[in-house]
């Protein structure tokens, strides 16, 4: 029996890895910041679920709910960094404020619950820690510069944090998920308040009164929940697992496009030493 720590378990992908984990048998501690939202999960696994209010950009929370995991269940085995929602704007549209808010809960959120976990993970020479990123990160689609951005930042640090933590037993991994039939395009989606009308047919079209998308994305939030348990229980957890067919294909297309550019510019790249 494993303890999972998990970042935004009220709705969605979350949610899903929660109950899996659940029905399994392990131990779960479920975060939201409205706890009323999984005190459900609590009260139907009342041995085994601990449901914790947590905004993850709150560091008093942050310390509150990692210490009454750690009381609780004695220790963390894994950290599920999962918190987080879809913001969309052409760069130029989007309010400062928004786009800070949007780092501070995924890149410095995750930051929190990181440094929170880790003095634990050190002690006992063995952990994992997973960080939820996005396709996006990868296809950079207009309109999702920012969120792109936040998920890039989270990717490249758990590459380095990664690095860091092996040789101490402890596993750092980025999920990269594809478009999973949840709330995350729907009632969890955000935008710009305001709109420019030349980015009308590229960020536009993807604002949330164009876009047709949510209720019709083909990844099943059951199965990304079994898929999760597979890698982190692997014997090699992978440093990046991609989650869906959409999102295979579109990160093979992306690195097949980056290759063609940078072969095409080589020469230029190569002829900058001394």
């Amino acid at each position: 029996m494993s303890t999972w720590f998990i970042t935004g378990c009220s709705t969605g992908l979350g949610r899903a890895f929660a109950e899996a984990l659940l029905a399994r048998g392990d131990n779960v501690v479920v975060t939201a910041r409205d706890v009323e939202s999984v005190q459900d999960l609590a009260d139907a696994y009342a041995g085994t679920a601990l449901a914790l209010p947590l905004d993850v950009t709150d560091d008093g929370q942050v310390a509150d709910a990692v210490a009454a995991a750690e009381k609780r269940f004695g220790g963390i085995d894994v950290l599920v960094n999962n918190a987080g929602y879809g913001y969309r704007a052409a760069v130029e549209e989007a309010d400062d404020a928004d786009v800070r808010l949007l780092f501070e809960t995924h890149v410095f959120g995750s930051v929190r619950t990181i440094k929170a976990v880790l003095p634990g993970m050190r002690e006992r020479r063995a952990g994992t820690i997973v960080n939820l990123s996005s396709i996006g990160a990868r296809i950079s689609p207009p309109g999702s510069g920012y969120y792109a951005a936040v998920k890039a930042a989270v990717e490249a640090l758990t590459l380095s944090l990664r690095k860091e933590v092996a040789p101490l037993g402890i596993t750092a991994m980025v999920v990269e998920p594809g478009g999973f039939r949840t709330d995350f395009a729907g009632r969890s989606l955000q935008q710009s308040a305001e709109a420019i009308g030349d980015y009308a047919e590229t960020a536009g079209k993807r604002r949330k009164e164009n876009d047709t998308v949510h209720g019709t994305q083909p990844g099943d939030p059951a199965k990304a929940a079994a898929a999760l348990i597979e890698a982190v229980e692997s014997d090699h957890p992978p440093y990046m697992l991609l989650l869906g067919n959409d999102a295979s294909t579109a990160f093979r297309a992306a690195l097949d496009e980056l290759r063609t550019e940078v072969d095409a510019w080589e020469l230029v790249s190569r002829a900058t030493d001394f």
